[in-house]
């Protein structure tokens, strides 16, 4: 196996591990700038994960009945808006980290939390399965709550481990990220996407 590969399938096998609750998975993860920077592909491994959200109409603003032209238009709103929140959370993360005295931990958490982030969105499309499969609203309705709940977990999950800190400051920093990606949302649906 590649380097590359090696560090992506680490990045990835750690995000697995921590989804289980198993902290030692984040000893996977590397910790060089070439990990750190690799583990961007995580946000190209969730592009096929936004497609699909849009195809299922599960993605905000995906519609129903829309020409391929407008879905194109707004499948690429969305992974817009997907890698802005994205970005911003990890600029974000970088000073809170700074603020909070784990500067050196930052590397291995951005690898892992990038990657968990692709667990994530995997959840979110399961989620949205049951609705896709015709199951009733109430059974649609607790898959997707499971799923988001689940994801948020791993993502408090993957912050207290890596970062080693606080219960409630992982809470934070998961509220944090949930307010970028929200405002980056509404700033693409004010600049006319979807």
């Amino acid at each position: 196996m590649s380097t590359r590969a090696g560090s992506l399938a680490g990045g990835l096998v750690a995000a697995l591990m921590l989804a289980r609750g198993r902290a030692e998975g984040a000893l996977l993860a590397g910790t060089d700038r070439l990990a750190v920077i690799r583990s961007f592909w995580a946000i190209a491994a969730c592009v096929p994960i936004v497609f699909a959200l849009r195809l299922t109409g599960a993605a905000p603003n995906a519609g129903s009945g829309t020409s391929a032209l407008a879905s194109g238009r707004g499948l690429l709103h969305d992974v817009l808006v997907l890698a802005v929140g994205w970005l911003g959370f990890v600029l974000a993360s970088h000073r809170v980290a700074a603020v909070l005295q784990r500067s050196d931990r930052w590397p291995r958490f951005i690898v892992v939390w990038n990657w968990c982030n692709v667990l994530g969105n995997c959840l979110v499309l399961l989620g949205a399965l049951p609705d896709l499969l015709g199951a009733p609203t109430i059974i649609g309705e607790a898959a997707q709550l499971f799923a988001l709940g689940w994801a948020l977990w791993i993502e408090w999950y993957a912050i207290r481990v890596v970062l080693g800190v606080s219960a409630l400051a992982a809470v934070w920093l998961v509220m944090l990220d949930e307010t970028i990606g929200l405002m980056a949302a509404l700033l693409g649906m004010a600049l006319g996407g979807g």
